[in-house]
């Protein structure tokens, strides 16, 4: 009897565990709150590229839109905590939404952090139809316009609309957000010259300003970027302090088992040490996080600082969701 016992409580404990240790064993699904095309969408499909080969399994892209990409995050929080859907998300969806939004859920209570991604300074540009061709110039332009000049953003509470925001704050300038269902389609319209500027991801931008499409004025960092190195900080340009950099990272389901973070960890830590994936966001105009910041502990407590250091901003201005 006790020999059977044991048997029992043997089989069920590999049946428990079985779960995590095979895992995974299907496709893997990222969500990725924001329009195909998009720099979220970019980094994601390069990440879950390099990741397959890692966990064996496939990684699919969903690109699911709106809200600021509060409703792509609140499709993950829903799903199951089984380590197949992953949230793709950043300095917008993962902290700002909180302060914007009734998300009916909980951005750090209601899930789990993976893993720290690839960040990148803003980058201010403008359609080439604007007469401007210093940042002091740019913005002698916008203040002189007799109405607020349009910005696009990838919605309220997105990375471009607090940026928008924060650019705002520190030069005096009124503008008039549009939002789209994310910056790719907001830079098609910039090139179209359907709206005046972007303070954008420089990884979305940057391609554009190389090509002449669009005019580029900052970044806002206190370095140049290495892809970009004609395009001055915002500290030479004339605008110091505006510092901002737009973080990605990785979240899944609160409850996902231990061992399965853990093992999406490993495998997105490989990717991002792998030459050739830190080839293309280099080339995107992204920068790597510190080795030791790779952690989901580090992840989860960066997440928290950075809701303690936006919140009062974004509800001191007042964001409205339309």
């Amino acid at each position: 009897m006790r020999k059977l016992l044991l048997a029992v409580l043997a089989m069920v404990t590999f049946t428990g565990a079985a779960p995590a240790q095979t895992y995974p064993t299907h496709p893997i699904t990222i969500i990725v709150p924001f329009a195909a095309g998009g720099p979220s969408d970019a980094m994601a499909r390069i990440l879950g590229e390099r990741m397959k080969q890692s966990l064996g399994e496939v990684f699919v892209i969903e690109n699911v839109t709106g809200a600021g990409g509060s409703i792509g995050v609140g499709r993950a929080v829903r799903s199951p905590p089984d380590g197949y859907t992953v949230s793709f998300g950043h300095l917008g969806t993962h902290v700002a939404n909180g302060a914007i939004y009734k998300l009916g859920y909980d951005l750090v209570a209601d899930l789990e952090p993976v893993v720290l991604l690839p960040s990148n300074p803003m980058i201010i540009v403008s359609k080439n139809a604007v007469p401007a061709k210093s940042l002091k110039e740019l913005l002698d332009w916008l203040k002189s316009r007799p109405s607020p000049p349009t910005a696009g953003t990838a919605g309220a509470g997105s990375g471009s609309h607090i940026a928008g925001l924060y650019f705002e704050n520190v030069s005096g300038v009124k503008l008039q957000y549009v939002p789209y269902r994310g910056t790719g389609p907001a830079l098609n319209d910039l090139v179209a010259g359907q709206i005046d500027i972007i303070v954008d991801q420089t990884s979305n931008s940057i391609n554009q300003v190389r090509a002449g499409n669009i005019r580029a004025y900052a970044v806002s960092d206190d370095k140049r970027v290495e892809t970009a190195p004609d395009v001055p900080t915002v500290d030479e340009a004339g605008l110091p302090g505006f510092h901002m950099t737009l973080w990605s990272g990785l979240w899944v389901p609160k409850g996902t088992p231990k061992d399965i973070v853990t093992k999406l960890n490993a495998a997105a830590v490989e990717a991002l040490n792998d030459p050739a994936v830190k080839k293309q966001f280099e080339n995107l105009g992204l920068q790597m996080p510190p080795k030791d910041r790779l952690t989901p502990q580090a992840l989860g407590d960066w997440q928290k600082a950075e809701i303690a250091k936006w919140w009062p901003m974004i509800k001191a201005a007042n964001v409205k969701v339309d």
